[in-house]
């Protein structure tokens, strides 16, 4: 039989602990876990804030059947664009010309669809072709004539939005056929029946709360056996019940409107292919080295260039699947559409806890980030604030969630 050396160096952080042990292992002091992850945490009990503000403001109509639908009808394209903005800041740049981009996709669609009278995939087809260019264009500048950001992007925003006008020729067109129409007012209603309600819409949700609870398990089981910190496992069960029972709700109130939106089944499956890209995948990875420290990464061998290139391509491409979207969504394409687009997905993904310098930030934050500007913005319009407090109202909290970042850095600092 082999010993074990007690003189040796210290080991990485073992590996083979069984995960039935590492069960109940963990903290129960709820104050400290949310101190450790306050950039995380502070959005989520802000969310649940605000919520159930507007709920008692409203007298319970924003969390109608019909209101929670209308969220997620209306606000669905700045999700989108909030998980592509939230990759682009994470790598440390910014990109202003999202709004004119959306304009521009959808002109192409509605000039190939409606003046053309092409089938209607073949105008979404175009127009994730445009927005791709659109995001190699910017590249190019960006990567390899190392032009900032900033510079390229404010240059796109006035260029793509001077190409939208020609396009539409400074007029909007309309209607687009029904088939395009479904793409953001399309509902799955009926499909396993339901006396009342969408039994496919329990289906669906239910069937996310055990995928909450799966990923959440895993993840836990791996941080204990690296030896970080978690909640204790009670902690942990009562998250993924109350998590649960916040997505239940959300699927009740859903299935008793109009059922399953279409428009959520592709957020949905852009939140957890862009969730796995950025966590899980060397691509993923280098974004977040380039952000953290562009130094370091270009020694590591980053390909910093390539990295920055694909990344804003994939900013396009997220903006033209927006622009689809609003175009679908307002049947129609005009001149002005987009604006100010790019201003509210910045502030989704920096409310969302990313970080001003770069290297920080998750999609599923700045969904939440989003989230909190679409219950805001439309529990205002519920009780008919006007248009100028809104704004007024949605600047003062950007400016909160950028001050609460900068404060993160110095606590962080402090303490060392």
């Amino acid at each position: 039989m082999t010993s074990v050396k007690t003189s040796s160096p210290p080991s990485p952080p073992p590996t083979g602990k069984s995960p039935g042990v590492a069960l109940h292992a963990g903290t129960s002091n709820l104050r400290a876990l949310i101190m450790n992850n306050l950039r995380q945490s502070g959005i989520y009990v802000a969310l649940v804030v605000i919520v159930g503000l507007f709920a008692v403001l409203t007298d319970g109509v924003s969390l109608s059947p019909g209101n929670i639908t209308n969220i997620v009808l209306q606000y669905s394209y700045i999700l989108v664009l909030a998980i592509g903005m939230v990759i682009i800041i994470i790598g440390g740049h910014i990109d202003l010309s999202v709004g004119s981009v959306v304009a521009l996709t959808g002109a192409v669609s509605a000039v190939l669809v409606i003046q053309q009278g092409y089938p209607w995939w073949v105008g979404i087809l175009a127009a994730l072709a445009v927005g791709v260019a659109v995001g190699a264009w910017h590249g190019f500048w960006v990567a390899y004539a190392g032009i900032p950001a900033f510079i390229v992007t404010l240059a796109g925003m006035l260029l793509f939005r001077g190409l939208t006008l020609r396009v539409l020729d400074n007029i909007s067109l309309s209607p687009f056929p029904a088939d395009y129409q479904q793409v953001a007012a399309g509902f799955l209603n009926g499909l396993l029946g339901g006396d009342g309600f969408d039994a496919f819409t329990l289906l669906i949700g239910a069937i996310a709360v055990a995928g909450y609870a799966v990923s959440g398990f895993r993840t836990r089981v791996a941080r204990v056996r690296y030896q970080q910190p978690v909640e204790s496992f009670p902690l942990f069960v009562a998250r993924v019940v109350l998590v649960g029972a916040v997505i239940m709700y959300f699927a009740w109130q859903l299935a008793h409107a109009r059922g399953l939106p279409i428009v959520l089944i592709i957020l949905a499956a852009l939140v957890l292919v862009y969730g796995l890209l950025t966590r899980r995948t060397v691509f993923g990875r280098q974004v977040y080295a380039i952000g953290g420290n562009l130094s370091a990464a270009m020694l590591s061998g980053v390909k910093v260039r390539t990295v920055n290139f694909w990344m804003f391509v994939n900013m396009g491409f997220l903006a033209a699947v927006a622009g689809v979207i609003y175009s679908s969504r307002s049947n129609g394409a005009q001149p002005a559409a987009g604006n100010m687009f790019e201003l509210d997905a910045i502030a989704a993904a920096f409310i969302g806890g990313a970080a001003v310098t770069g290297g920080v930030g998750t999609v599923v934050g700045a969904m939440v980030g989003g989230l909190i500007m679409a219950v805001m913005s439309n529990g205002m319009q519920l009780m008919g604030i006007d248009q100028s407090i809104q704004s007024v109202v949605k600047g003062l909290v950007l400016l909160v969630a950028v001050a609460f970042d900068v404060y993160n850095k110095r606590r962080a600092g402090s303490s060392r």
